[in-house]
């Protein structure tokens, strides 16, 4: 899909609906540490902003996320064409010029550049090694261990 030169992004019509009835069309879009953005629609980023500032701000780890994840953190909504604004300084963090994958992830949705969702694709392709590996290790996450599809 493409971001116009403004840095707007459609959002495909079949979530729309779903998005103006959920929260009215008021998301949250911020940096994911992966160099991708995260788009949240606004009830779903609540908890986890809370979740997050209560973290210490003396652990470098959980600082480095609070800067992060709530420091870019930014209010958009859809417009009448369903479209947001993506701020520059998170289309600059993701690589996002004109073309962008919009990845949904249950409760949200991943914003990618279209070389960075390919690049993922290609790294997908070393999972049953790694997967495979992580099973000899004893390393599997738990969540994981009898985990069918």
């Amino acid at each position: 899909m493409a971001v116009d030169g403004k840095g707007r992004l459609a959002i495909p019509a079949k979530y729309r609906e779903q998005l103006v009835e959920r929260c009215a069309g008021r998301l949250v879009v911020t940096a994911d540490p992966g160099g991708c953005l995260l788009l949240y629609p606004f009830p779903e980023w609540e908890p986890i902003e809370r979740k997050l500032t209560a973290l210490s701000s003396f652990n470098p780890v959980s600082r480095t996320l609070q800067r992060i994840l709530v420091g870019s953190a930014s209010d958009v909504e859809l417009d009448s064409a369903g479209r947001i604004l993506l701020p520059p300084m998170l289309r600059k963090h993701a690589g996002l010029e004109k073309e962008a994958m919009l990845v949904g992830q249950g409760n949200k949705f991943e914003i990618w550049s279209d070389s960075a969702w390919q690049a993922q694709f290609e790294q997908a392709g070393q999972l049953p090694d790694l997967l495979g590996a992580a099973l000899n290790n004893g390393e599997l996450p738990e969540e994981l261990k009898g985990f069918s599809l």
